[in-house]
This record gives structure tokens, C-alpha cells and sequence, in this order.
């Protein structure tokens, strides 16, 4: 497993359109990296982080293990606490 911690693209189309309902982000079907395109096969699991701001707890970051097509396995997250116009999905580890 490589510990990556970089900016991902997504790309058009949902893996999963009901997050939302879930409250959670919908997970792209797949995403540039370098010049990389990751597709989504499945996601493994999921689980979120928190964050604490003057005694209150915050929802911060959306994780998920996902299988690749290509049989690879990447944990990457949605930022949601990233700023307009930044990156909102990240790629954390690749193996």
C-alpha cells in the first residue's frame, strides 16, 4: 500500500447516485489522476472522520475503500470542509 495524499478529478457519471439521499457524497464512477484514469468497480466500505471547533464536532471528511477495474484497491475521501474552488476528493492510499 502507497500512501498517496493527492488531489483526485472526478469524472462524469455516479457509482453510487444515492449518497446523497444518505447524506453523503455521490461516489464518481471514476477519476483523473495525473494522466490516470481510475474507474470505480466497488466500494468496500465506508466510514467518516470528525473534526472538533470550540467544543463542537463537525462532520469533516466522507472516507471509502474502493476496488478499481484494474483489481487495484485505493482509499480515497471527500473533503468537506475544502474551500470553493478547491479539491474536494482525495486519493490517500493506492494498492
Amino acid at each position: 500500500m502507497s500512501f498517496v495524499s493527492e488531489a483526485l478529478l472526478p469524472l462524469d457519471g455516479l457509482h453510487d447516485a444515492d449518497g446523497p439521499s444518505r447524506g453523503e457524497p455521490a461516489v464518481p464512477r471514476a477519476f483523473r489522476w495525473h494522466d490516470e484514469q481510475l474507474d470505480v468497480e466497488a466500494v468496500n466500505r465506508t466510514w467518516r472522520s470528525t473534526k472538533e471547533d470550540r467544543g463542537d464536532t463537525y462532520l469533516k471528511r466522507h472516507w471509502y475503500e474502493v476496488r478499481l477495474r484494474d483489481g487495484r484497491v485505493s482509499v480515497i475521501y471527500f473533503d468537506r470542509g475544502a474551500r470553493r474552488g478547491t479539491p474536494r476528493w482525495w486519493l490517500y492510499t493506492l494498492s
